[in-house]
């Protein structure tokens, strides 16, 4: 099918130079069609980058609504840091599209995207809350705690490549005891 074809294309080409520097008529030629026929698939560059944002943080959403523990609040921080860090390594051109080019978004645009961001942002907020009511946690700043832990969680992407000396899953475990550490839960060094 073409419609995905392009916007897979439109994807590489955006991580890979930037949106404002991609014309449609590169994505037709990236996909292998007139520049004419691409207007079949998508209106415009700009809905192009809608819809892959918009995919990105449904996907996000939905896929943490079925890992979530539920449960308490120090495990479920667990499996949050363990499923933020395994979700984003795994769409790296999609992740970095949905934090650098939200800069790109037409007003109306970057509301919708935001208010999926804030929806996301909304789980470690909440699990924070709850380890600081129940006394498992210590936390100053609920809102600053979560935005720091996600900043941390995704920071990843710079640097982690497969192959490397550490595969995911230590990553995971090194990375999920430093987001309970930041919290005051102990942990065992392994």
């Amino acid at each position: 099918m073409t419609g995905p074809r392009v916007r897979a294309a439109a994807e590489r080409l955006f991580a890979r130079h930037g949106y404002a520097a991609v014309s449609m008529r590169q994505i037709a030629a990236e996909v292998g069609i007139g520049a004419g026929a691409l207007y079949h698939y998508t209106p415009d560059k700009q809905a192009l980058l809608r819809d892959m944002m918009r995919s990105h943080l449904d996907d996000l959403l939905s896929a943490w609504a079925q890992a979530d523990p539920g449960g308490e609040a120090v495990a479920r921080l667990d499996a949050f840091a363990r499923f933020h860090i395994r979700f984003h390594l795994d769409r790296p051109d999609a992740v970095f599209i949905a934090y650098m080019e939200l800069r790109s978004l037409e007003p109306e645009t970057f509301a919708e995207i935001e208010a999926l961001r804030k929806q996301y942002e909304a789980v470690p907020e909440a699990i924070l809350l709850d380890g600081l009511q129940s006394g498992v946690m210590q936390v100053t700043d609920v809102k600053l705690g979560s935005m720091a832990l996600i900043a941390m969680l995704t920071g990843v992407n710079t640097w982690y490549r497969d192959g490397g000396r550490l595969d995911r899953a230590a990553v995971e475990d090194v990375y999920a005891r430093m987001a309970l550490g930041m919290v005051g839960v102990q942990t065992v060094a392994v």
